[in-house]
């Protein structure tokens, strides 16, 4: 489908705030009775809640952005009086781009190289504690609560509850917050998960600390820097067995 607009995510971004301009916007009531009315409301509302995540973040990389140029920009462009060419501008807007991608870059390497450190840490001193195992392969686990009955294949299915953080208590992901358990064949999760919840029996609930080479590695996804180290409570609930023809393999 053909793009209404022709500017790139990052020219939208330069044009599209004028909600951002709280000091300097005027309250306005405005009319939304017709179709035709919410429909022109609506582009100009979906630009700029979209687009304000991108100018947050420009901030937030340490770019200073101007909103009232912002604002006039946007409104040079409604009507087509730019003060710069489209070829100055795409120049600039290209500019910008790898500036915020190179500042990107630049803090992702900072914080893997943080998580590597803090990690080593956290995975020395948690091994030095009571009850703690470490397995060969350099899980950690701790048994909170003893489960019975059989213990799960890598083939099987397993249903949980858990609670996922980095080593500084930042929840990234949780079942119990959710509301509802997840359900998931075992084998197709981070290694960490597959090896340590085999060690579980139905109704246990175990405490696993996972180094970064068990779990996401040098991949940053976004709630979770590259080279985290990661610690789950998991609650096995249940075992959905594998096909007889899937074990086998």
């Amino acid at each position: 489908m053909k793009s209404i607009y022709k500017l790139s995510l990052v020219a939208l971004a330069v044009v599209g705030l004028t909600a951002c301009n709280q000091e300097e916007a005027v309250a306005k009531k405005v009319e939304l009775t017709t179709e035709a009315q919410k429909e022109a409301y609506s582009v100009g509302a979906s630009i700029g809640k979209y687009m304000s995540g991108h100018i947050k973040e420009q901030e937030e990389l340490g770019f200073a952005v101007d909103r009232t140029l912002i604002i006039q920009g946007f409104s040079d462009g409604l009507v087509d009086t730019t003060d710069l060419t489209e070829e100055e501008m795409q120049t600039v807007l290209q500019g910008l781009d790898k500036k915020l991608n190179d500042k990107r870059l630049e803090q992702a390497e900072t914080l893997a190289a943080k998580a590597i450190e803090e990690g080593q840490k956290f995975l020395s001193d948690n091994q030095a504690k009571e009850g703690v195992v470490t397995t060969e392969s350099g899980l950690q686990y701790e048994v909170l609560t003893a489960g019975e009955g059989d213990k799960p294949a890598a083939e099987d299915t397993v249903e949980v509850h858990y609670r996922g953080t980095l080593t500084d208590g930042t929840e990234f992901d949780s079942s119990y917050t959710r509301g509802e358990p997840a359900k998931f064949p075992l084998n197709r999760v981070i290694p960490g998960w597959t090896e340590g919840v085999q060690l579980m029996s139905v109704g246990a609930k175990y405490k696993f600390v996972i180094p970064a080479e068990l779990a996401y590695g040098d991949r940053d996804t976004g709630t979770i820097p590259a080279n985290s180290t990661l610690v789950f409570e998991v609650e096995l609930i249940s075992i959905e067995k594998a096909p007889a023809e899937a074990a086998a393999k």
